[in-house]
């Protein structure tokens, strides 16, 4: 699991469902990390609400700190949820490669 996850609402009211839905995606970013590094990896998420020329729009940025490493993806789209999808298709993305360089790390050290 991963050891913090803080949401903050910049000009967008965090409700309790946003809150819930965005830890039950968030929190499964751990599966794609090595264990060891689970338990010291750490999330910072900022719900935006961005006005527009063509209406509002919201962005979703997460940060993904891991040792020795900071991840982070940032999505606009009009519905809050859909750019808390699509983050969190970019971050596998991201995660799934440090995963990949620390074992090639490791098979080049043995």
């Amino acid at each position: 699991m991963i050891a913090s996850i803080d949401i903050t609402g910049i000009k967008y009211d965090v409700n309790e469902k946003t809150q819930k839905y965005v830890r039950e995606k968030v929190g499964k970013l751990d599966r794609y990390v090595p264990a060891h590094v689970r338990k010291s990896m750490t999330v910072d998420v900022k719900l935006k609400e961005v006005n527009r020329d063509h209406g509002n729009k919201y962005e979703a940025e997460v940060i993904v700190r891991v040792p020795n490493k900071t991840i982070t993806a940032v999505d606009t789209t009009m519905n809050m949820m859909a750019a808390v999808d699509i983050v969190e298709a970019k971050l596998i993305a991201q995660l799934k490669k440090y995963k990949d360089s620390l074992i090639r790390q490791k098979i080049s050290l043995a």
